[in-house]
């Protein structure tokens, strides 16, 4: 099974992430429907795998901290736009929480890439006026809506095709409060 640990977004905070996908008419992007920020991708993993997986997961001691999803920005840079997305802050709080899962589980998991947290909102596969396009996302902006991270997540993604992948909660870690 194909798995990752993410932070889900409460829906106030998915509707302002919806509205500012509205703002990339220039481009020819797959929309993100979903919201979560990937701490870390697993691949594919066996059932044996994974129930030694959660049971390190179930160990990780983290507490719960406020944030806010804040500006938008584009990945790996502005002459190269593949990705579209929206910054969390505070990112120390959260880079923090990534750190404590890859110290967990890193041995069987070794991590590929330094993580910046974000939100996916877009995959971009062509833009037609990039000039354009760039001052659209410019303008465009994120009413800072807070909320408290209490639990990440062991998720699993099955791909659907053209539909895109669907996800489901294995388990839910509480942090403390």
């Amino acid at each position: 099974m194909r798995l990752f640990i993410a932070i889900d977004f409460p829906e106030e905070a998915k509707a302002e992430l919806r509205k500012a996908q509205q703002h990339l008419s220039h481009a020819k992007a797959t929309i993100k429907k979903d919201f979560h920020m990937t701490l870390k991708f697993l691949g594919e993993v066996t059932p044996d795998d994974a129930g030694r997986l959660q049971k390190k997961l179930r160990e990780i001691e983290a507490s719960a901290f406020k944030a806010c999803i804040d500006g938008i920005g584009v990945f790996p840079s502005e002459k190269y736009i593949r990705v579209i997305w929206a910054g969390l802050k505070p990112e120390d709080e959260t880079i923090k929480l990534q750190k404590k899962i890859n110290s967990a589980i890193g041995k069987e998991f070794p991590d590929d890439h330094k993580f910046s947290p974000h939100i996916t909102l877009a995959r971009i596969k062509h833009i037609e006026d990039k000039n354009a396009f760039l001052q659209q996302l410019k303008k465009t902006k994120l009413e800072k809506i807070s909320f408290t991270i209490d639990s990440f997540k062991l998720k699993k993604s099955t791909l659907r095709g053209k539909e895109g992948p669907s996800y489901e909660d294995l388990e839910i870690f509480r942090l403390n409060h």
